[in-house]
């Protein structure tokens, strides 16, 4: 069985792309800003939708990855709900003012997480160094990383995805 994910923006998105055959979906609000936390209402009828494994971004606001000791809290309590309507999956990204990873941080929300899978997300390309940023994803216990190579596509950092990969 072929394995197919995207970026769904709405319940319905969600819900076509189930439709097309799509495997999981990554749900998310407010496209213009990279992404931030959808709605507790997009959350439940997006969980709703058979046949779709569902994973909901955590991120307060767009901007940097920086965040305050208010907005991690809010991070935490997203996780939390997003693990308690039956998310598969969640998606976050915790930098440091130095552009490392926060490992404490992140382990942290890979810790409320419990059974969920885990995404470190494009944060990681915003990193000073991607081979030091995987090291401290794989310390925090997160299960996947979305990653275009530290470039803007895929296809222009696939050397450095294939790196990535090998190591």
């Amino acid at each position: 069985m072929i394995e197919t994910e995207l970026c769904a923006f709405s319940p319905e998105a969600c819900r076509t792309a189930a439709r097309a055959g799509v495997t999981r979906a990554e749900l998310c609000a407010s496209p213009y800003e990279g992404g931030t936390t959808p709605s507790a209402a997009a959350i439940r009828l997006a969980r709703r939708v058979p046949n779709l494994r569902l994973s909901v971004m955590i991120r307060p606001r767009g901007g940097d990855f920086l965040y305050s000791d208010t907005e991690f809290r809010q991070m935490l309590e997203e996780v939390r709900f997003a693990r308690e309507c039956g998310a598969d999956g969640v998606a976050f990204g915790v930098l440091t003012p130095d552009g490392r990873v926060d490992v404490q941080r992140t382990a942290a929300l890979v810790a409320e997480a419990g059974p969920m899978q885990t995404t470190f997300h494009r944060a990681f390309d915003m990193t000073c160094d991607l081979s030091d940023a995987l090291e401290e994803v794989v310390r925090t216990g997160c299960t996947r990383i979305l990653t275009s190579g530290g470039r803007n596509t895929a296809s222009e950092g696939i050397g450095d995805l294939r790196a990535l990969v090998v190591r």
